[in-house]
C-alpha cells in the first residue's frame, strides 16, 4: 500500500513571519533607498527641485535619454517578440544555444559591453571603417548609444513573453489556419492578444532598464556635456560637482516614470489575468 504524501501547510504565525521578512527584505533594498531620494528631493522645497530641471543640460540629457530608450524598447519589442515565437513554436538545430545566448547581456558587465562595442565599431575596430566609409558614426554618437542600451536590456521582452506562448499553445492558431486566415491575420487577431500582458510587462521592464542604463552608455558615448550625456551621466557629474539638488531631482524623475509605467500595467491588467 503506498505511502500517503502530506504537505505541511503554514500555521497562521509562520506566514506572518514569513511575510514580515519578505516586507523587511524589499523594504531595506528597495523602498528605503528610494524614499531616501524622494525626501532628499524636496528636502528645500519645490522650487529648487523645478530650477534643477529646467536647467539646460538636464533638458538636454532627458531628451537624448528618451530618444535612447524610444529606440531601445521598439527594437526590443520587435526582436522579443519574432524571438519568442521561433524559439516557443519551432525546433531546429542550436536553439538551445541561441537561448543561452539571448541571456547572456544579463550575465555580463555593462562596461564589458561598452569595450566589446568599441572593438568593433570603434574608429579601429573590426567594422568601424566600414561603418566610417558610408558616413555612419557609431561610437561616441546616438547609434552607439542605442545599441549598447539594447544589449543590456535584450532578453527582458523575450523572457516575458515566451512563457505565455508556451502556455497558449497552438491550438488556437492551427485552427485559424484551417479556416484559411494567413501569418499575419493570426497574429494580429490570435497571438497578440494572447501576449498582450506578457508583453506590455516586457516593454516597461525594458523601458526602466534603458532609462536607468550607466556604464554600457558612459564608454561608448564619451560622455559629452550637452552632446551625448543621457540622464544616468549628467546624474553622476552633479553629484560628483557637489550639485546634489540636481541629481536627487534628476534621480527622482527617473524613479517616478519607472514605478508609475510598472504600477500602470498592473492596474490596468485584468483581475482575472493577474
Amino acid at each position: 500500500m503506498a505511502e500517503r504524501s502530506h504537505v505541511l501547510a503554514p500555521t497562521r504565525g509562520s506566514r506572518y513571519v514569513l511575510r514580515a521578512l519578505v516586507l523587511g527584505y524589499v523594504g531595506l533594498l528597495v523602498v528605503l533607498p528610494l524614499a531616501g531620494v524622494g525626501w532628499h528631493t524636496f528636502d528645500h522645497g519645490l522650487g529648487p527641485v523645478v530650477s534643477a530641471l529646467r536647467q539646460p543640460d538636464v533638458v538636454h540629457a532627458f531628451v537624448l535619454t528618451a530618444e535612447v530608450a524610444g529606440c531601445a524598447v521598439v527594437l526590443n519589442t520587435i526582436f522579443g517578440v519574432g524571438v519568442s515565437l521561433l524559439l516557443v513554436r519551432y525546433r531546429f538545430i542550436g536553439r538551445r544555444a541561441l537561448s543561452a545566448l539571448i541571456d547572456l547581456p544579463v550575465a555580463m558587465s555593462p562596461v564589458v559591453v561598452g569595450l566589446a562595442l568599441i572593438l568593433v565599431y570603434g574608429r579601429d575596430g573590426l567594422l568601424g571603417p566600414l561603418v566610417g566609409a558610408v558616413g555612419i558614426q557609431v561610437i561616441f554618437a546616438l547609434p552607439g548609444m542605442v545599441a549598447a542600451t539594447v544589449f543590456v536590456s535584450l532578453p527582458l521582452v523575450l523572457r516575458e513573453v515566451m512563457p505565455v506562448l508556451a502556455e497558449a499553445g497552438l491550438d488556437a492558431d492551427q485552427a485559424a489556419s484551417s479556416l484559411g486566415a494567413n501569418a499575419w491575420q493570426r497574429f494580429v487577431r490570435i497571438t497578440l492578444p494572447t501576449i498582450r500582458w506578457g508583453l506590455g510587462y516586457g516593454v516597461v521592464l525594458s523601458l526602466a532598464r534603458c532609462l536607468g542604463e550607466f556604464g554600457a552608455v558612459k564608454v561608448v558615448s564619451g560622455n559629452l556635456l550637452n552632446k551625448t550625456q543621457t540622464a544616468t551621466l549628467v546624474i553622476e557629474q552633479k553629484y560628483q560637482d557637489f550639485d546634489q539638488q540636481g541629481a536627487y531631482a534628476m534621480a527622482f524623475v527617473l524613479v517616478l516614470v519607472a514605478v508609475a509605467a510598472i504600477l500602470t500595467v498592473s492596474l490596468l491588467r485584468p483581475e482575472g489575468e493577474r
